[in-house]
């Protein structure tokens, strides 16, 4: 048995794409289902060796943001840099929820308030600012 993918329901399809952009995810299929009225596309990350897949379901009817879905959990990613990519989704004005104060995880939430965790590959980072000072925020 091998994982295959993850499925979020996404209200708005631009900015949820943008926003897996930011985490290096890259757009690998899309498919539309007129009579459904609806789209599904999938993300990958660019490493080969990395099968499984996001799919983002945009309903196109859907006016109303879909509930918090804390009972979902989250999604996970690995990455070479936490600090790094961090800074990157904070300067595209992503909220950091939990920062990496310890080096190793942090926490942010998609456009559609799914709670995304990224953890530092390997070992952890040494503390250093901003990070190692800054307090949670909202939920995660």
């Amino acid at each position: 048995m091998r994982f295959l993918h993850a499925m979020i329901r996404v209200l708005d399809l631009p900015a949820a794409l943008a926003f897996f952009d930011l985490l290096g995810l890259r757009e690998s299929r899309r498919k539309s289902n007129e009579a459904g009225r609806f789209t599904l596309v999938f993300l990958a990350t660019a490493d080969p060796a990395d099968p499984a897949e996001l799919e983002l379901t945009w309903n196109w009817d859907q006016v109303e943001p879909y509930g918090s879905g804390r009972n979902f959990g989250h999604l996970a990613f690995e990455t070479a840099d936490i600090y790094a990519l961090c800074q990157q989704l904070q300067a595209n004005g992503v909220a950091i929820l939990r920062p990496p104060r310890d080096g190793r995880m942090a926490f942010v939430r998609s456009p559609d308030g799914i709670s995304i965790e990224l953890l530092q590959q390997g070992a952890a980072q040494p503390p250093t600012e901003p990070w190692s000072s800054l307090p949670n925020q909202g939920t995660w």
